[in-house]
């Protein structure tokens, strides 16, 4: 401790490196209140006049609980500051007593520093606990004063009777530091003795997080009497033993008049103003009140808002079971069984490998120097793979600073989208693509769909060789094209640092830009072209699109476009794996009670006669709507500010109340449909809810791959290596069956081919028991279909909320 508080005294915002040691036990028990002043005078009476750096300066030779005590006694916020960042509560001795009994924090909200006692409390800071009643304290503070007045009038008497010496100076220092401490003591107890008990807290709210747990939030009482607040009780209708005579803290139970109670709990640490309930009985009500404490005891309690509510979830509304968790291991046993099928695979390579791991083993010193020049330089018509390393500002490049980039093939069908959006699956297996080659045997009179496929996997086999690593990262959400008949397949991968793969090199990205810039026509860029000068949104897509959302309920919006070969889905820029949103509020639970009001709400709506009846239903005032009724309207309103819609466009927007969306970590979804007829719009058909800029419309199936890969990583790696190996398989094994010529190839061909539509069926069975897991759930999606051949009510799946301007 007196080298750091040396290193303290030398740089005040500087964190000393070492740890002092705490003092021991022997040195924490407080003794008697004249034994330690007659021990420890000098010290005591030498430091209360010395300035901050003096005092700074001086606690180089005294203990870490010394320090504090000094520095709060003489209310200088900036040097507790310095001292509960540079040491840790432990090393302060922060809530041992000193000999007077008293602790930092006593001292702190007697005194009525504000300031000082919420930095202690933050920092773990706690009351004497030997003050047991509001009693023993004020005894306590008045004997302090009085010992005080003692010492100070002994001293002053010995003072005129020494006169002037060396011994006379000595005293008349002791009787101003014992005049001083009487006027703190004095001080203290007047501050005690004009406190009064805290208030009640204010913004006291109860909601339902789990089927088994409450939460409870709340803040500071708005008036603190003069005093600071340093607990809290929480009281929780539950059921059990009944009231005691102990101090209760936290109160939970069952009845309206707290008769009985379940439990208690004490919340200490006030730093986060919330108490989360578990063990609780599903379906019970509780009701909840919080109370303050201070050093003048209990303050009386505040009822929450709701003042009770029973732990539920949504799903136990109309007895749905709980999410599936089975389908994890289903689609493992049907991969094992996949692969089992397949003589050529090599078990070895199914195991994960290590990115970072080097191929320097097996690749030869020729191949190392060479390797470089089997990258494409120039393109010409057709398709090409490339790899984009960064880190940070720069780009992994070839010796000849160029992106490292691999032929595909020289031409592409009318099909390049499909087999785009099977290539995109390789993102969660590249370490499979060698077995994926292993398992195809393509001929001249194979289709143009598996050459194709079987094209792209070379080509990526053949980077991966190149730039030693399995993992090429992901793969962009479409691919680039220009004018001259190219098609640039990119994949992008953040590196944890400047390590070069292959014998390349790092590159800022804006001198690439520059270099490139140069070589380029801006009249008909080159695919190439065109992915340096959009590298930036390329690289920030990919940053945005692994960002996962705080837990919380968030309001989605869903909006999709279709087109000849796909269907697009409206997302933001800044959270390219998420629908459109809002943050409706911190839980993420919807209670049986919220559900059921919605449901309530979406009957009574199919009920309601059309035309201008209809609408002054919609405005009529919801006295029994919950909560979650309030919270949607705003959170509607701040979804269409941010869509750029303005609310009267919004009026036949629909809740869809089929089930909430649950993504996994926290998060659960809300979601906001438009009229339904534009739920999907047809090529085309005028699109209404068209924003600004600051939106992309993406694939659904690179939406989706995108979104797995964020909240359901293990989910979709499975699903790609089944999805991807699947497919590859039917296309084989129709190609077997068409050429078998004799009854034997015949028969052996059908029975494959058979074996893989199993195989199909069953993974379309896996993927149905997922269904939980769909970003987009796929009872909405069928239901988007049959309202586009009208074959639907349109009220089925929704609620109109109505949002006032």
């Amino acid at each position: 401790m007196t080298q750091q508080m040396q290193n303290l005294q030398l740089s005040q915002t500087r964190k000393c490196p070492g740890g002092p040691a705490s003092p021991s036990a022997a040195k924490r028990l407080y003794r008697n209140l004249s034994e330690k002043l007659r021990g420890s005078t000098s010290s005591f009476e030498d430091t209360y006049f010395f300035g901050k750096t003096d005092r700074l300066r001086k606690a180089s030779t005294m203990q870490g609980s010394d320090c504090i005590f000094e520095a709060v006694e003489q209310q200088d916020l900036d040097t507790v500051q310095i001292l509960l960042y540079q040491f840790s509560a432990e090393e302060l001795d922060l809530n041992t007593p000193n000999s007077q009994g008293l602790t930092p924090l006593d001292i702190a909200i007697m005194t009525n520093n504000t300031p000082i006692a919420k930095l202690l409390l933050k920092a773990g800071g706690k009351e004497s606990p030997h003050f047991v009643s509001v009693e023993s304290r004020e005894a306590h503070l008045s004997s302090l004063v009085v010992e005080a007045e003692l010492r100070a009038a002994d001293l002053a008497a010995q003072a005129q009777r020494d006169g002037l010496s060396l011994e006379a100076c000595h005293k008349d220092k002791q009787l101003r530091a014992w005049e001083w401490r009487s006027k703190l003591y004095k001080r203290m107890k007047t501050g005690f003795q004009h406190a009064r008990a805290p208030e009640a807290p204010s913004m006291v709210r109860l909601s339902v997080s789990s089927s088994t747990t409450l939460t409870v939030t709340f803040q500071e009482p708005q008036c603190l009497n003069s005093t600071v607040v340093t607990n809290r009780r929480d009281r929780k209708r539950q059921l059990k033993t009944p009231r005691g005579h102990e101090p209760s803290e936290v109160e939970w139970s069952c009845l309206k008049d707290f008769s009985l109670l379940a439990g208690e709990l004490v919340l200490d640490n006030l730093q986060s103003l919330k108490c989360i309930i578990s063990s609780l009985t599903t379906g019970r009500v509780y009701y909840v009140r919080v109370s303050a404490y201070n050093m003048k005891g209990w303050g009386p309690p505040a009822c929450s808002l709701p003042p009770s509510a029973a732990p539920s979830n949504w799903r136990e509304s109309d007895g749905r079971e709980p999410r599936r968790r089975g389908h994890i291991e289903a689609m493992e046993r049907l991969l094992q069984q996949v692969r089992a099928t397949h003589t050529h695979y090599c078990c070895g390579d199914t195991k994960l490998q290590n990115p970072s791991r080097k191929q320097s083993v097996s690749r030869s010193l020729k191949h190392l120097f060479n390797s470089s020049n089997k990258f494409v330089k120039t393109l010409k018509r057709g398709i090409y793979l490339a790899a984009v390393f960064y880190h940070k500002d720069s780009l992994l490049v070839t010796a000849e600073d160029q992106v490292p980039i691999v032929e595909v093939d020289d031409s592409y069908s009318s099909s390049l989208m499909q087999d785009f959006l099977w290539f995109t699956k390789l993102s969660c297996m590249w370490e499979d693509v060698r077995w994926l080659r292993q398992s195809m045997s393509v001929s001249m009179s194979s289709s143009s769909t598996l050459q194709a496929r079987h094209k792209m996997l070379t080509a990526a086999s053949q980077l991966q060789s190149l730039l030693g690593t399995h993992n090429l990262g992901r793969v962009h959400y479409e691919p680039i094209k220009d004018r001259h008949g190219n098609v640039l397949l990119v994949t992008i991968r953040d590196m944890e640092s400047q390590h070069s793969l292959f014998s390349g090199k790092w590159m800022q990205v804006t001198k690439l830009q520059s270099q490139r810039k140069s070589l380029s026509t801006p009249e008909e860029p080159y695919a190439l072209d065109i992915l340096i000068i959009t590298i930036q949104d390329i690289l920030a897509y990919q940053r945005r699109g692994t960002h996962r959302l705080a837990p919380g309920l968030y309001l989605g919006f869903l909006k999709l476009s279709s087109s000849v070969d796909q269907i697009r889905v409206l997302v933001s820029q800044r959270t390219p794996n998420m629908l459109c949103h809002t943050r409706v509020r911190d839980n993420a639970n919807v209670s049986r009670e919220e559900w059921d009001w919605i449901q309530t709400l979406s009957a009574a709506r199919e009920k309601e006669p059309s035309g201008e009846e209809s609408e002054e239903a919609g405005h009529r005032p919801e006295s029994n709507a919950p909560l979650l009724y309030y919270e949607l309207q705003t959170a509607i309103k701040s979804l269409l500010k941010h869509i750029n819609l303005p609310l009267h466009q919004a009026r036949h927007f629909r809740l869809y109340s089929q089930e909430v969306v649950e993504l996994g970590h926290g998060v659960s979804f809300l979601l906001l449909l438009p009229a339904a007829d534009n739920v999907c719009s047809a090529p085309g058909q005028s699109n209404p809810y068209t924003p600004l800029s600051g939106f992309l419309h993406l694939p659904l199936q690179m939406f989706e791959l995108g979104h797995f890969c964020t909240y359901k990583e293990k989910f979709i790696s499975l699903y790609c290596r089944l999805s991807s190996g699947l497919d590859l398989d039917a296309l084989i094994t129709q190609q077997a069956l068409r050429e078998a010529i004799t009854d034997s190839e015949v028969t052996t061909a059908k029975q494959r081919h058979q074996l893989i539509l199993d195989y199909i069926q069953e993974d379309g069975v896996s993927e149905h028991r997922s269904r939980d897991t769909r970003a987009i759930p796929a009872d909405l999606c069928r239901h988007v279909k049959r309202e586009r051949r009208g074959t639907e009510d349109s009220n089925r799946f929704h609620v109109y909320v109505h949002v006032k301007g």
